[in-house]
């Protein structure tokens, strides 16, 4: 069948690649560069399974500028566009989703509209009541950045919000595109499903958080954090896995969900949802006091992106230390190969490696990699397994 994809972040290019391996995908994008560079078979963010399909893999794929392209004789068409929260009008920017929803309804087609972007819970039965359609449902995605191909190739679950033939028949698009052969996969209400999202990503969150707090205290006591962390993380029921610390959550997906969900509590009874929120904050504030306790002049900065193999710093917490450090008078310079520009947020964008070197006094370094093994005397860094 054919199907439109809106948007080509990690989360349409990935669901646009999974599916035209058996479908005709027509991806609709805003920015020409972009466009050009999938029909070239290149792909436009750095995904090692992304970059694998398109040089190895027949695809039936194409991109557009053209909307009436992508989505006419379309029997379903995702919406994956960014969405936001905004911190000043206490709101989720869901823009460019009812964007797309007008161009549908517009073109008075018969298709089935499944959103893939993060949006507030009661969204879609909203934009039923708001516009008169039933055409449309949420079906959440749990990708990572970097890998975000491999994480609908082996899902761990699938979960669409309706319990209707056009549902299931979804899931099974899915389903027939990827490796993995026993998926879970949950039909629920849209409004349950969106919840899902929401409550999912703060859950991780809150897991980032509390390791970075545990690390805190261990770090102010003058403790072994690796320590206690294998100790905690021997029990079962706690894992061993997502509990490296870090400079604090980030990313697409967890500063604007958690704050999101935290909304969603308006006037609902809660102490936890909004820690987790404060709790980023808190974070970085003492990354900076511990930083400025060494009082250098300048500060490296080595990488925007905050996970290994990343090339996206949409949000990343260090953005946060960085204004810290500036408010405290402190020079910062950046460290960023991809970053193609001489400065960033007022800073200094250095990317001959031993110049960064010499000009800096303290290297701050979420994640460590070979590169930084050479300045191991000045890194500042709480990343203990070297990895994500």
């Amino acid at each position: 069948m054919k199907i439109g994809v809106a948007g080509t972040g990690y989360v349409g290019l990935s669901i646009s690649t999974l599916l035209s391996q058996n479908n005709e995908v027509v991806a609709l994008d805003v920015i020409k560069e972009k466009v050009d560079m999938i029909n070239k078979r290149i792909s436009p963010i750095k995904d090692k399974e992304i970059e694998d399909y398109f040089k190895n893999k027949k695809l039936n794929l194409r991109a557009t500028l053209d909307y009436k392209e992508a989505f006419n004789n379309a029997e379903y068409i995702i919406i994956s566009t960014p969405t936001n929260y905004d911190d000043e009008k206490n709101f989720f920017d869901t823009s460019s989703v009812e964007d797309i929803i007008k161009k549908v309804i517009s073109m008075n087609i018969d298709t089935t509209i499944i959103i893939k972007s993060t949006i507030p819970v009661g969204f879609v039965n909203s934009m039923k009541k708001k516009y008169n359609i039933d055409n449309i449902l949420f079906s959440p995605e749990f990708l990572r950045e970097g890998r975000a191909l491999y994480d609908n190739l082996y899902p761990s679950r699938i979960i669409v919000g309706e319990k209707s033939e056009r549902a299931r028949i979804f899931a099974n698009l899915l389903k027939e595109g990827a490796i993995k052969k026993e998926i879970e996969v949950k039909y629920m209400n849209s409004t349950e499903a969106e919840a899902v999202k929401l409550f999912a990503n703060t859950y991780l969150a809150l897991r980032v958080a509390y390791f970075n707090e545990l690390d805190t205290y261990a770090e102010l006591n003058g403790l072994n954090t690796k320590d206690i962390i294998d100790g905690v993380c021997l029990d079962p029921r706690i894992g061993n896995q997502y509990n490296n610390p870090s400079f604090g959550y980030g990313g697409y997906c967890l500063p604007k969900d958690t704050k999101q969900l935290l909304a969603n509590y308006d006037k609902v009874p809660q102490n936890l949802i909004e820690a987790i929120v404060k709790s980023n904050d808190t974070r970085k504030d003492h990354i900076t006091n511990m930083i400025i306790k060494k009082k250098p002049k300048v500060v490296g900065i080595y990488r925007l992106t905050m996970k290994t193999d990343s090339d996206n710093f949409r949000a990343s917490a260090i953005q946060g230390i960085i204004d810290r450090l500036k408010d405290k008078g402190v020079e910062v310079v950046i460290y960023e190969p991809t970053l193609n520009k001489e400065n960033f947020n007022g800073c200094r964008v250095e990317n001959d490696f031993n110049k960064f070197d010499d000009i800096t006094e303290v290297v701050l370094v979420n994640r460590i990699d070979e590169n930084v093994k050479k300045i191991a005397n000045k890194v500042y860094t709480r990343d203990l397994f070297s990895r994500d």
